[in-house]
């Protein structure tokens, strides 16, 4: 692939079309219910917040109905709301595998590497997901549409958030009894939807000539009765602000799905 720009200026870049592409949030997510290409900007805050708390309101007495498949893959944020340097996903990376197929003593502790592992932050598998690779870090990123009862969301969220307290250092153990240190703390999100759980996870193999660790952002968030996961991942560098504009942008194109599908009912 031809770099026309490094990637110290592309993400300079990025962040301006971020904030200009604040205005067309609706617009954008109007084109994508529709199942067209949405315009390349998403929409996410300069400044990240603690993780929101659920909510102890009871849901609704009638609650929606589950999300369609299409309504699902319509609330996917595309490599072309990111632009450059992300591409649609090549296949899983190879230290998916390496580091996080991996057990731990501390039963909390595994629950997060299988749940990181499986792609199953909220415990069920995605109704719709999409995989995007970052063509000059090799990192990847993928966003996953749930449909889950809301408790369960609710329940989820609240134990990812005990997690950077019970998991904040821990010894895993992968093939081969390679033994992996791994670290667990806070993300800030930004403030998107109505509930959020942020992590940052660090797992380092030491065993090697020199040490080499990966880094994984994982984010759920609850809008309405609906959620969607975000992970972002790589040995190297891991851009937060993808990770941040998807949360943003992921929980705007979410609640306009909903209020389409009201509106047509």
């Amino acid at each position: 692939m031809t770099r026309h720009a490094s990637p110290g200026s592309s993400r300079v870049l990025f962040g301006s079309l971020l904030c200009a592409g604040a205005l067309l949030v609706t617009s954008a997510c109007s084109a994508l219910v529709m199942g067209e290409s949405a315009d390349p900007s998403g929409s996410a805050s300069s400044a990240g917040t603690r993780s929101a708390k659920p909510s102890k309101q009871p849901p609704s007495p009638t609650a929606p109905a589950a999300l369609t498949d299409a309504q699902a893959r319509a609330a996917l944020v595309s490599w072309a709301d990111l632009g450059e340097p992300w591409a649609p996903t090549q296949g899983a990376a190879t230290w998916r595998d390496a580091f996080l197929k991996a057990t731990a003593a501390q039963p909390d502790c595994a629950r997060l590497l299988e749940a990181l592992y499986t792609d199953e932050l909220l415990g069920a598998p995605g109704r719709a997901a999409v995989g995007l690779d970052d063509d000059w870090d090799e990192a990847q990123l993928r966003h996953q549409v749930a449909v889950r009862p809301r408790a369960e969301v609710d329940r989820a969220l609240e134990w990812l958030a005990t997690l950077p307290d019970t998991c904040s250092g821990f010894t895993a153990k992968a093939a081969r009894d390679r033994a992996l240190q791994v670290t667990v703390s806070d993300l800030p999100l930004p403030e998107a939807g109505d509930a959020r759980q942020g992590l940052l996870v660090t797992v380092t193999d030491e065993e090697g000539d020199e040490p080499v660790t990966l880094t994984l952002l994982a984010a759920a968030v609850r809008v309405g009765d609906d959620a969607f996961t975000v992970t972002g991942g790589g040995l190297g560098d891991v851009p937060p602000e993808a990770v941040d504009a998807v949360v943003d942008l992921g929980a705007r194109r979410l609640a306009e799905v909903r209020r389409q599908a009201r509106v047509q009912v």
